[in-house]
């Protein structure tokens, strides 16, 4: 969410802000209903102010006929300052729809575009393994090697389940614990935050109202969240925090669901999409500082890159275009590993920022130490490494000729051996 003032001084950056993220959004609307909020609450209060004036000069009066016009004529407004409260009502509904829905604006960095597929490369790193043998599906390698289970996967879960098993069970906790080892010495505090979260944390982060439709809802009114950076944030909702703290940075874990429901038809099979995963996340809290904000930014996105260097996992990174942004993000990267089977890369991580776009929603704020204000923190968060889909990278850039898996080197003290072999 943005601050009203600033919209209503630079409405041209939102509506180019729209226009930029492909969003249908009409801003001359909602500073249309903000000037009608604004007549009414200033008519209100002056009402409210006659109100308790006239309300003194009652319990003054001696007068009883003088007092009984008074209280007739107070009678009056506060009837007509009821059915003003009424139609406010309506307005600051209609005003809140709008604000949720306004979009953040991108940086000047981010380019044109409609979708992914005019995304930039900015770098790349590692060459693609050159095969001497025709390079199978992690499908095939995980099936043979009794990894995974589909058929009883879709049994148990419906479409798009699956069961990791043996050493597919045991990687995939293989990195969840190599990510904290390697994060947690870099002031991570490491956290497991709930997969269930309340409506507000979803209004919050942004993900409401406008990706409701991919995400699980229960009888209660709750949600299933698509990322730990949902709970993650929620944690500091409505707090002041002490400008020393920050940056306050968080790796954090969670089981995450995704409806999918916007990938109709598309990659059905196998691990890349799928309705059920865990996340590890890269959640960070800091002053409400561009620079800054742009620094932790290209700090995470390096955090995780080193992360797959270490995997040795060929990837690049790439500079999302304006179409290819949520409602709240100034700028974000996308990290895609390489697919041998498919001789291309797929996403694997996100890093985003998101300036006070999310915070000013969740009210987290802290005190700047220079002049006493309270200001809205920005935040920031990054994809440090999610499975199942990274075991698609790790099994097929590891195989071998007969089918069998080598383990990356500094995933064998988790799994606890060298070799994958049936």
């Amino acid at each position: 969410m943005l601050d009203i003032k600033f919209i209503r001084e630079n409405s041209d950056l939102v509506k180019e802000a729209a226009r930029k993220k492909h969003l249908s959004f009409d801003v001359v609307k909602l500073l249309e209903v903000d000037k009608e909020r604004l007549t009414l609450m200033t008519e209100i209060e002056q009402m409210r102010a006659k109100q308790n004036q006239v309300s003194v000069e009652i319990t003054k009066t001696q007068d009883q006929n003088a007092k009984m016009v008074l209280i007739y004529d107070m009678k009056l407004v506060k009837e007509e300052m009821q059915k003003k409260d009424e139609v406010l009502a309506k307005i600051m509904k209609s005003w809140r729809e709008l604000m949720l829905a306004v979009p953040n604006i991108p940086d000047m960095s981010v380019p044109e575009g409609g979708s992914d597929k005019e995304n930039v490369e900015v770098r790349s790193w590692g060459q693609p393994r050159q095969f001497t043998f025709e390079p199978k599906s992690h499908i095939d390698l995980m099936i043979k090697n009794d990894l995974v289970d589909f058929d009883r996967g879709i049994k148990v879960g419906g479409f798009r389940g699956y069961i990791l098993k043996n050493e597919g069970a045991r990687m995939s906790m293989a990195v969840w614990q190599f990510v904290m080892d390697e994060l947690t010495p870099k002031g991570f505090t490491p956290m497991i935050v709930p997969s269930l979260v309340r409506k507000e944390a979803f209004l919050g982060t942004g993900y409401l109202p406008q990706g409701e439709e991919d995400l699980y809802k229960t009888q209660d009114g709750t949600y299933l969240s698509g990322t730990a950076e949902v709970g993650t944030m929620a944690y500091y909702m409505d707090e002041v925090l002490k400008k020393e703290e920050l940056p306050k940075k968080m790796i954090s874990f969670n089981t995450c669901y995704r409806r999918e429901a916007g990938s109709h038809g598309k990659d059905t099979k196998g691990l890349y999409r799928v309705h059920e995963f865990n996340k590890v996340e890269q959640v960070v809290l800091c002053e409400a500082s561009h620079e800054q904000s742009v620094k932790l930014h290209e700090e995470l996105t390096v955090n995780a890159e080193v992360l797959l260097q270490a995997l040795k996992l060929p990837y690049h990174v790439v500079l999302n275009c304006g179409g290819d942004l949520g409602l709240g993000q100034v700028k974000k990267y996308d990290i895609e590993a390489w697919i041998p089977s498919e001789n291309r890369y797929g996403e694997t991580h996100s890093s985003s920022y998101f300036h006070d776009f999310q915070t000013r929603r969740l009210n987290i704020r802290y005190k700047d130490q220079i002049d006493g204000k309270l200001r809205f923190a920005h935040s920031l968060n990054n994809t440090a490494l999610a499975t199942p889909r990274l075991l698609i990278s790790i099994v097929e850039n590891y195989q071998n000729e007969d089918g069998t898996i080598t383990v990356p080197e500094v995933l064998r003290k988790y799994v606890g051996k060298d070799l994958i072999s049936r």
